[in-house]
């Protein structure tokens, strides 16, 4: 599932392509046919991401709220406009070009009060100005849990996912199992701060990069890491290799029904 990096991306994409422009949308594969009806012709006044969740939000209070989910994807391009390939749920389109979405988990459209229900389940996402870490340490501090899974949980930190938590985490030099209200208050703050910086660079590079400019190949004499989720980090997806920084092998197991990835050593 796309982390909230790729959701701001999008949001601001999707906002230099079709912002300040009516649009004309539809629905090639018909399950969002009523609400590309009620939209189209609309004007796009502005995009927004909140956690995982991309917000359009057009003339006459109507908001487009979607979730890409494991399998949803966005495609677009400069017209004209090409047939329709695949279960195309959605299609906006412009005088200048196209936005096709594939496969969402929700693909909606929403009323304001609607998508404050929707804010209000969220939590604090560190991509955005308006994000209040105090509120999410209150229940981390406050919770037997252990410290990943709460990050993990989308009412508390919003737009988090694996990669930044098994990241941000080891970088803390904290495992992930410590219970949240074993966190002090200072080392909540250091977190956040170092969550948002790699989240703003991840919104920026368009790719998830954790690991300090001592520890990237060339810097260290080694192969770039391979992976379809880009990107060189210290822990995600590298059990049984060595640690980047002390030489220990990184470990692995399940954790609130995820992998989670730690170095022993590292993170005692």
């Amino acid at each position: 599932m796309p982390e909230g990096h790729t959701i701001h991306r999008l949001a601001a994409h999707h906002r230099s392509l079709l912002a300040g422009r009516p649009v004309a949308v539809s629905s090639p594969q018909g399950r969002f046919a009523a609400g590309a009806a009620a939209l189209t012709g609309a004007e796009l006044l502005d995009t927004e991401a909140y956690g995982k969740h991309l917000l359009h939000h057009y003339a006459g209070d109507r908001i487009l709220h979607v979730h890409l989910g494991l399998y949803g994807v966005f495609s677009d391009g400069e017209q004209p406009v090409p047939p329709p390939i695949g279960q195309v749920r959605l299609r906006l389109t412009t005088d200048r070009h196209w936005i096709d979405l594939r496969g969402p988990t929700a693909c909606e459209l929403l009323s304001p009060p609607e998508v404050a229900v929707l804010r209000a389940r969220l939590g604090a996402d560190p991509l955005r100005d308006d994000a209040d870490p105090d509120a999410a340490y209150a229940r981390i501090s406050r919770s037997g849990i252990a410290l990943a899974a709460l990050l993990l949980d989308q009412s508390i930190v919003a737009g988090a996912g694996l990669v930044y938590v098994s990241e941000v985490l080891f970088r803390a030099g904290i495992p992930p199992t410590r219970p949240g209200r074993e966190l002090s208050a200072e080392a909540w703050q250091a977190i956040w701060i170092d969550l948002r910086e790699l989240m703003k660079e991840g919104v920026t590079r368009g790719r998830i990069d954790t690991v300090h400019s001592r520890h990237m190949p060339e810097a260290m004499g080694r192969a770039p890491r391979v992976d379809r989720h880009g990107g060189e980090v210290y822990v995600y997806r590298r059990a049984g290799q060595p640690c980047l920084v002390c030489g220990t092998e990184i470990l692995r197991s399940g954790l609130a029904g995820r992998n989670s990835y730690w170095c022993p050593a590292c993170q005692p």
